[in-house]
């Protein structure tokens, strides 16, 4: 879904995601298993959206304020693998999300079947909450802050039939606390109620492995959001592509993806007259270096992202991009 969130919640470790092999389990041997990953780095955001940004704007039209921090980033998973080796519950963050640059915090159960397709069923809690401006539009004083949550389910085939394809998709709630957007501008009930920002959104996406040699493979994958807000104005249709390249050398895995997608939303911004439509593009490079030292089970790894949003209405152009290293183990 996508993250659909900015490269800056970018978690803090790396898969090169192995070709499916129908009689592979999905562990070597029964029990726990997980790793736990630290890492710094710094990280900027450019955006009018941004709560770590100006809280008072004099203009809508104006460029947006550009923030920058530090980062200091633990995260990591555990997985029980059962007697058969070909059933699992996990949580925490799945490597392949993390490979391509999205963080998604999941509970979840999957199951191997004969066939070498992959069943995945999790559950995404909303008890992590992000800031957000309770009245972004509001101008000439403070903008006040308040929360936002993500509930969601998700469901995955991976490895459809033993082959390389797979589908992700996920139903999420989207809640906006104590939500005021346009109440500073003058607008009508009517109008403010086409700005409400609850919602729940459909995830879909398609993908695949290409093998390019022993070594290294593409993973191109497409993508499609509807989401339907208590405010027409922020309900939207949104198409999405990406391709990575995966390399594996030696002790060195590679991850590199561009990805693009557009959004159309479904109705009249009354703040700006016009419905609104966004281009997105990301870049997104991560890196592990495997028994970094001679240290069993311990991994250097290091990630680096760039996103951009360009919108026919100024207000909602964004830029971030951000850059970590830190250390990675995993245990069994």
């Amino acid at each position: 879904m996508k993250t659909q969130y900015s490269i800056l919640a970018l978690s803090l470790c790396l898969s090169a995601s192995t070709f499916a092999a129908t009689a592979t389990p999905l562990a070597a041997e029964k029990g726990y298993s997980g790793e736990i990953s630290l890492q710094t780095g710094f990280a900027s955001v450019r955006s009018n959206l941004n709560t770590y940004g100006d809280a008072s704007i004099s203009d809508l039209n104006q460029s947006a304020s550009s923030h920058s921090d530090s980062l200091i980033l633990p995260l990591g998973n555990i997985t029980y693998t059962f007697d058969d080796l070909n059933r699992q519950v996990y949580a925490g963050m799945n490597r392949s999300d993390i490979a391509v640059g999205n963080l998604v915090m999941e509970i979840g159960a999957r199951q191997k079947l004969a066939s070498g397709t992959v069943l995945d069923v999790s559950f995404i809690p909303g008890f992590i909450t992000k800031d957000v401006w309770a009245d972004p539009f509001k101008t000439g004083a403070n903008r006040d802050k308040t929360d936002a949550r993500t509930t969601a389910l998700r469901f995955k085939v991976d490895n459809i039939g033993g082959t390389s394809i797979s589908l992700d998709s996920a139903y999420s709630f989207n809640n906006v606390d104590n939500d005021k957007a346009g109440a500073s501008r003058g607008l009508s009930r009517q109008q403010q109620d086409l700005l409400r920002r609850d919602s729940t959104a459909f995830f879909i996406k398609a993908d695949f492995r290409q093998p390019l040699s022993a070594t290294s493979f593409l993973k191109p994958a497409f993508s499609m959001t509807t989401a339907e807000a208590d405010g027409s104005a922020n309900s939207y249709i949104a198409y999405g592509a990406e391709v990575t390249y995966f390399k594996v050398l030696d002790r060195n895995l590679l991850a590199l993806t561009a990805s693009y997608s557009n959004r159309d939303y479904e109705a009249v911004n009354p703040v700006f007259n016009k419905a609104r439509t966004d281009n997105e593009f990301g870049l997104f490079a991560a890196y592990e270096h495997k028994n970094f030292m001679g240290w069993q089970n311990w991994s250097f790894i290091s990630l680096a992202g760039l996103g951009m949003s360009e919108s026919n209405i100024d207000f909602y152009d964004s830029k971030q991009y951000m850059m970590s290293v830190g250390m990675n183990y995993q245990f069994q």
